[in-house]
């Protein structure tokens, strides 16, 4: 099994055990130069609000960079105003099979500063 299967089948298992607690669901993908966060609705059938570093909100405070922690911290800041917006305070951090720490951690880390609970 390589890498990649292995960080699905994780992810897969993890999104099981969100679907039975019934919670909106926060989860983060992020590739070699991005950040992507959405938060969906409990059964997953709409996206209720999201954010990346591809935003132009933040394309402007971020410049060049947007591979690297502070780019996951504005990610997190963004995501988490964008939720208290649409009334969404408890959401269920769902981190796609990444290990929790760096990128993902900064990123849970900037959401919770702000207001979300998970």
């Amino acid at each position: 099994m390589n890498k990649r299967l292995s960080r699905l089948r994780r992810a897969k298992r993890t999104r099981l055990n969100i679907c039975r607690l019934e919670a909106s669901r926060l989860s983060v993908h992020k590739t070699l130069q991005h950040m992507y966060a959405q938060i969906t609705t409990p059964d997953g059938a709409k996206t209720v609000v999201c954010a990346s570093t591809l935003d132009k909100d933040l394309r402007e405070v971020l410049k060049k960079a947007t591979g690297n922690v502070a780019a996951a911290k504005e990610v997190g800041k963004l995501i988490a105003k964008r939720a208290m917006d649409a009334g969404i305070r408890k959401v269920a951090f769902d981190r796609s099979g990444f290990a929790y720490h760096g990128r993902v951690k900064a990123l849970a880390d900037a959401a919770r500063e702000i207001g979300l609970e998970f």
